[in-house]
């Protein structure tokens, strides 16, 4: 079966994004004087005041509480820098502050419609698959062939190759990234994308094809982190399937987490969030770790709570030789406060929030997205609370947190009306139009109009 929605197949996805999608998968990275740049850095600097000027004069649309409250989080963190570490301040939120913001007002910018955001998804279904034999041969060897090439190039220089122990008899795949977390994540991104989002766009066969490809590729990173947000995404899927009938299905969903939250708090000696860290690793002494880590973490949090402690290092037993804090968001309260973390949190609850209480159920298109989008975050949430993100992926997971932005003000279209439009149009010969209000969208038969989100 090829795919029901042709004003949907054959978009371009905006250069700017092409390019932006380029950096972050090709980690190129050059220095000028003292100062290590990448060309994702780069391309952020020369796009972040241009796109930053049209959010606030009103070209992209209006302005959202997620935008105030982001723009307000790089604020106090840059605060919170100078009292903890001024002579790193520049440096630091140029490349941190470029990195979130730059990626999360590209993608608010170019990706805001469905088309757009149709060939965002068959970008990274398609970069994913690519990177896949890179991934097979490193998880066999050890070696990550395109980072290894681009350090030997003259003049340039590329992220680190890791070394870590490898876990069930293969070396972890870091591919392109920073870290094998970072890639697992990469390729999590891409899993509800390929599924959901493509529904009856793309060919079916391709869609289990390529959804399999990406989630045995984010396998290879051997991160439970990662693991962890393709499985809750299958169970989510998994779940709309089985009740799709059920127009309170997610409501079930979320007062079965809440009995089941309460249950473990009343039967465990450990808080549900220890027994979560427990279950979500590969094995009882990263879970114990991990705990540890979470522990010491909140100490250094109330020990500091208004501006955190910046870069410095945090407090810890000293046994605790690595610094290392596998927790985004308590990574965001150590380093810049509670207010700091306060301001990414919100902005980014009340977005996730804001689109989930949309009504698409007279509009397929944006029901699948808004679907694939929805469970790709809910994934990513729970999976940031047990890793931690930085430089290229740091950007791409706010890059696509921005591209779903433009759910919250979108105008559904009524399916049929469509579906009756397109026939006419069809009958008169006239030219295709893109997928607007009167764009000829054509339903399948087989497919229902409820809301699916």
């Amino acid at each position: 079966m090829t795919g029901v929605f042709p004003a949907l197949q054959h978009t371009r996805l905006p250069v700017p994004v092409v390019i932006y999608l380029l950096c972050v998968v090709v980690p190129i990275g050059f220095n000028v004087g003292p100062l290590a740049m990448t060309t994702l850095r780069l391309f952020l600097l020369l796009m972040v005041i241009p796109l930053a000027m049209r959010l606030v004069s009103g070209g992209l649309g209006r302005v959202f509480a997620t935008d105030i409250l982001f723009f307000l989080h790089i604020l106090w963190a840059t605060v919170a820098l100078a009292v903890n570490n001024p002579s790193q301040v520049v440096q630091q939120m140029g490349s941190v502050g470029v990195e979130f913001i730059g990626g999360y007002l590209l993608a608010r910018a170019y990706i805001r419609t469905p088309e757009s955001f149709i060939s965002l998804a068959k970008w990274l279904v398609i970069i994913v698959c690519i990177t896949t034999p890179l991934a097979i041969y490193e998880a066999k060897t050890g070696s990550p062939i395109l980072i290894e090439l681009l350090r030997k190039l003259p003049g340039l220089t590329s992220v680190g190759i890791v070394s870590i122990e490898g876990r069930m008899g293969l070396e972890r795949v870091q591919a392109v990234f920073a870290h094998p977390i970072h890639y697992g994540l990469f390729c999590s991104v891409a899993f509800s994308l390929a599924f959901v989002a493509m529904k009856d766009v793309t060919n079916t066969a391709w869609r289990y094809i390529s959804s399999t490809i990406i989630a045995f590729s984010g396998l290879l990173a051997l991160s439970s982190g990662a693991l962890l947000a393709i499985i809750l995404q299958a169970f989510l899927i998994l779940w709309a399937a089985i009740f799709a009938k059920f127009d309170g299905r997610w409501w079930l969903l979320i007062g079965l987490f809440a009995v089941a939250y309460v249950l473990v708090d009343l039967v465990s000696n450990r808080t549900p969030m220890k027994v979560f860290m427990t279950y979500a690793t590969f094995s009882a002494h990263n879970a114990y770790w991990r705990a540890i880590i979470f522990d010491w973490g909140m100490k250094n949090v109330w020990g500091s709570p208004f501006v955190g402690i910046g870069m410095n290092d945090w407090v810890r037993p000293s046994y605790m030789t690595s610094g290392s804090m596998d927790n985004f968001w308590l990574v965001m309260a150590v380093r810049y406060g509670i207010p700091g973390f306060l301001l990414l949190a919100t902005g980014y609850a009340l977005a996730v929030f804001r689109i989930l209480r949309r009504d698409f159920s007279t509009d397929i298109v944006l029901a699948q997205i808004r679907r694939a989008w929805i469970f790709t975050f809910l994934g990513l949430s729970f999976t940031l609370s047990t890793v931690h993100i930085w430089t290229n992926i740091y950007s791409f997971v706010f890059f696509m947190f921005g591209a779903g932005m433009w759910l919250i003000a979108v105008e559904p279209n009524d399916s049929s009306a469509s579906a009756n439009q397109a026939g006419v149009e069809s009958t008169q010969g006239r030219r295709r139009s893109p997928y607007t209000r009167f764009s000829n969208v054509r339903q399948s038969p087989t497919t229902s109009t409820r809301d699916a989100a």
